[in-house]
């Protein structure tokens, strides 16, 4: 396979807003690796990096956010992770491109990471490399970091003017980010009138709130979320996280804030963990103020109206990982069927299974049991609100497919992504034989011709229409894909209402 490689003094050299960066051309690719797109002191908003003479070199990726929780080497097999440098100094990002011609026009997509509000960043994952998709699919790729936890939500708008929003900095970053990339991106061969956003998990909590936001209107124009429609706890409370500053703050003997910015950042962590009383993702998220006027669960603003949607989940998400079979591929129909049993009672099994069936006619009793309830039911609320306040076209996936590891596994949480960014030689787990590659095909087709025109249709694929009121259409990716109409509501609320009677037993007497 020939193949080419250009990183010269004088080459690839692209001109932003603020200054000339170096990247390097691998295979017809240009890259830009750690390009910063804004800086932050500790808890105040992003301003735009300073200009700057010469050329710097954009060969590196940047400092990631410090994640809430320590790395840990697991699950590898299914997620596969990368490790990288903490810092404070982490509002960067990275392209991916296949021209630097300035008139071309490529649709954008911009991705943000997982991990919550708390963890993640855009170099996490093997998958999230944008080189193989950019070598089949006409699109230009940023990936973001940003603010999380302590340094990106937590409330100290009491402490000062020069504090207000920084319960939401970690979001304003991510609008800095788009900024950054409707001045710039034309430079790097997209259009900036043709911007995606798209994300997976927290990911997708940040698509949805961008939606929300007035600052963010008119820096992308469409929306793709995975596995994350549901807001988080922060979200949902209404309440201001401002009295963890108020008691971190006496935990250090002190009312003055600057005893909080004389922390190093690993002190305030573990400070805000211990006023928490343990990890804080619950509390970090974006919260309502008059700059985050709420959240797209409350009602869609006019703005969020006029985006193109696409969003779904997948059939296990982390229920995938709680619970398995040993030998499941060699146990009867009716072994498989007494497990369900075992778990919710025969005559309530049975009820289940039968609606299980009904809607996945081609997959064994015990995926029943780790059925995704959540995510697929706070999806299906966005997608029932865009279908009744007159919200622009919504399509709706669910990834279904069993893998072929431990006996069969059902899609987990974040096992889309490689599929969607042709990355699977990354991640052994999704090449079972003519599948994965087909798999590959359908996901990175699906998700670049949404970015591209807003309609995810292909050759790859069925026909796939909006999800609207009356006809709500589903898009079931598997071995065979098929859309499928209002298929799995009732399942999805028994599975949900028995998964309650066990966690409650008390609640039933």
């Amino acid at each position: 396979m020939a193949t080419d490689f250009l990183c010269t003094s004088t080459e690839p050299v692209v001109a932003t807003k603020a200054g000339k960066l170096r990247g390097f051309r691998f295979n017809g690719i240009y890259t830009f690796y750690g390009v910063d797109y804004a800086k932050a002191e500790r808890f105040k908003q992003p301003v735009p990096v300073a200009p700057w003479e010469g050329v710097k070199d954009a060969l590196s990726y940047g400092y990631i956010a410090y994640p809430e929780s320590p790395d840990s080497p697991n699950g590898d097999l299914f997620v596969p992770h990368r490790f990288w440098p903490k810092s404070e100094d982490c509002l960067n990002l990275n392209v991916w491109t296949p021209t630097l011609d300035s008139n071309a026009k490529k649709a954008v997509m911009v991705w943000f990471h997982g991990g919550g509000f708390s963890s993640g960043s855009a170099v996490e994952m093997l998958a999230y490399d944008g080189h193989n998709l950019l070598a089949d699919k006409d699109v230009v790729l940023v990936t973001v970091n940003h603010r999380l936890n302590v340094f990106g939500f937590l409330d100290v708008s009491a402490y000062g003017p020069e504090y207000a929003n920084s319960q939401n900095a970690g979001i304003a970053d991510l609008v800095a980010s788009l900024q950054w990339v409707h001045d710039n991106i034309a430079a790097f061969g997209g259009d900036p009138e043709n911007v995606t956003i798209f994300g997976q998990s927290g990911g997708g909590m940040k698509v949805s709130s961008l939606m929300q936001i007035k600052a963010a209107e008119g820096l992308f124009q469409k929306a793709i979320i995975m596995s994350g429609s549901g807001p988080n706890e922060a979200s949902l409370s209404y309440a201001s996280n401002a009295p963890i500053a108020e008691k971190m703050l006496k935990e250090l003997g002190s009312d003055n804030i600057q005893a909080l910015l004389d922390l190093e950042p690993l002190e305030l962590q573990a400070l805000a963990k211990k006023v928490i009383g343990g990890r804080g993702g619950r509390y970090w998220g974006p919260l309502e103020n008059d700059w985050f006027d709420h959240i797209i669960f409350r009602g869609s603003t006019e703005n969020a109206k006029k985006i193109p949607l696409l969003i779904g989940t997948c059939i296990g998400e982390m229920g995938t990982f709680r619970f398995s079979v040993k030998n499941r591929q060699n146990l009867t129909k009716e072994e498989k069927e007494a497990v369900v049993f075992e778990k919710f009672g025969e005559e309530k099994g049975r009820e289940l299974l039968d609606l299980f069936y009904k809607a996945y006619p081609d997959h064994d009793a015990i995926d029943s049991i780790i059925l995704d309830d959540g995510s697929r039911e706070t999806t299906r609320m966005m997608l029932d609100l865009r279908a009744g306040d007159g919200s622009c076209a919504s399509y709706n996936y669910v990834f279904a497919y069993d893998f072929p590891v431990d006996d069969g596994k059902a899609a987990w949480h974040c096992s889309d992504i490689p599929f969607i960014f042709r990355n699977i030689d990354r991640v052994a787990v999704c090449n079972e034989a003519e599948v994965g590659c087909r798999l590959q095909e359908q996901f990175s087709t699906a998700w670049t011709n949404f970015a591209k025109t807003g309609d995810p249709n292909n050759e790859y694929m069925p026909a796939w229409e909006p999800y609207t009121k009356g006809h709500e259409v589903t898009m079931v990716i598997d071995r065979t894909c098929e859309a499928r109409v209002d298929f799995d509501r009732e399942l999805v609320a028994t599975h949900k209402k028995l998964e309650y009677e066990i966690e409650h037993p008390n609640m039933l007497m």
